[in-house]
């Protein structure tokens, strides 16, 4: 009772600044109209962008015609089901299986990272306004029993949890601001904070932990962690909306849908960027200029989607760090695949409800199968973000 009152506090807050003007509100943002507008840099931030309305669905006033027929459903290879991260074949001995999340440091002197190659769904988030606007990766791996080395792990903020939550994954990290302390509290969030193996890497102790093989095993049952979904599982069998099995969309469908082979994120610090690479059909990302390259084989990270999501944020402290509004909130964002874009808007409702993303006509959008990059992009560095 203790937390949900402390909830209702920091929401009636919230309301109160957003009332105030500290932050703009999603009811009164506005979506870019046209793609090449995100490319111009402004002197001053910018304010957010409105979401359009979603069009009401009309009433049905006599019985149709005919029903169409439905679209078949796509059916996995014997012994394997589609996984709920990727929509991709996976062993069905791991359908009930969580996945873990895992905060891992994006700090050029953590390089290079282990295991981060073969996860599912990559978030890059700003950790904090110091170390101009450092970001983090926060990694979800559905087939965490293999991982060897995986790192190197650092701390978490009130924005993981809430992002882990409506995968039902278990949080990874090592420890975190106080502000932390009651969201990890809370019944829906399991997670693991710090003990994990530390590596004599040659580099300071916080650049020294990572997970190793069978850690997260025995930890999860020291803690009594349910290995498979409980009672806050997602509420539909995928994360998000994909294409039948076998094919796929390069979103030319679409009127306003526009040619996009680089992608600049506007953190200053890593300079990440993602580039399409013609020849495997996914992006390639790149940090502090260079390939993102796996300490563990070499691989570079690259994906098949990637979404990104304006979103506001309240500066907690001089310390630098936020709270990024991703929980009952909706804005602008984009998806890329197959090197083309369009403008999509995004919403979340609960703390462990699912981020769901529709076209401009208000449509769920259906995304490619395969690995996903999410960029959650600060309101105030949106108009930074280049695509070109």
């Amino acid at each position: 009772m203790k937390a949900k009152y402390l909830k209702r506090l920091f929401c009636a807050a919230l309301t109160i600044a957003l009332a105030a003007g500290s932050l703009a509100g999603c009811g009164q943002q506005q979506v870019v109209d046209a793609l090449e507008d995100v490319s111009v840099a402004e002197a001053e931030p910018t304010p957010a962008p409105e979401l359009e309305p979603t069009p009401e669905t009309p009433q049905v006033t006599e019985t149709p015609e005919a029903t169409p027929e439905p679209e078949p459903e796509s059916i996995a290879p014997e012994g394997m089901y589609f996984s709920e991260l990727t929509g991709e074949p996976i062993p069905l001995e791991m359908k009930d299986q969580r996945p873990v999340a895992v905060q891992v440091d994006n700090e050029t002197t953590a390089y290079d990272h282990f295991g981060i190659a073969e996860c599912d769904v990559v978030y890059e988030i700003m950790n904090s306004q110091k170390n101009g606007y450092i970001t983090r990766l926060m990694c979800l791996r559905k087939d965490w029993q293999n991982i060897k080395q995986m790192g190197s792990i650092r701390s978490a903020r009130t924005t993981n949890v809430w992002l882990a939550a409506e995968w039902n994954a278990v949080l990874v990290h090592d420890g975190g601001p106080h502000y932390l302390n009651k969201w990890v509290e809370q019944d829906y969030c399991d997670h693991l904070s710090g003990g994990f193996a530390r590596i004599n890497n040659g580099k300071p102790r916080e650049f020294t932990e990572y997970i190793t093989t069978g850690e997260l095993e025995s930890r999860m049952k020291a803690a009594g962690i349910s290995t498979t979904y409980n009672e806050y599982k997602p509420e539909r069998e995928s994360h998000f909306e994909f294409v039948p099995y076998e094919t796929e969309t390069d979103l030319t469908d679409y009127k306003k849908a526009k040619e996009v082979t680089s992608i600049g994120i506007p953190y200053e610090h890593t300079g990440s960027r993602l580039e399409y690479n013609a020849q495997t059909g996914t992006y390639d990302f790149y940090c502090y200029g260079k390939p993102h390259v796996d300490g563990e084989d070499g691989e570079q990270l690259t994906f098949k989607n990637v979404i990104l999501q304006h979103v506001s944020y309240i500066l907690y402290d001089n310390a630098g760090y936020m709270w990024f509004d991703v929980c009952n909130n909706s804005s602008a964002g984009y998806y890329i695949t197959n090197g083309h874009a369009i403008k999509i808007t995004w919403k979340k409702e609960g703390e462990t409800g699912i981020t769901k993303y529709y076209d401009k006509d208000g449509n769920e959008i259906k995304i490619n199968r395969g690995k996903t990059y999410i960029g959650i992009i600060a309101h105030d560095h949106w108009s930074n973000l280049t695509l070109e």
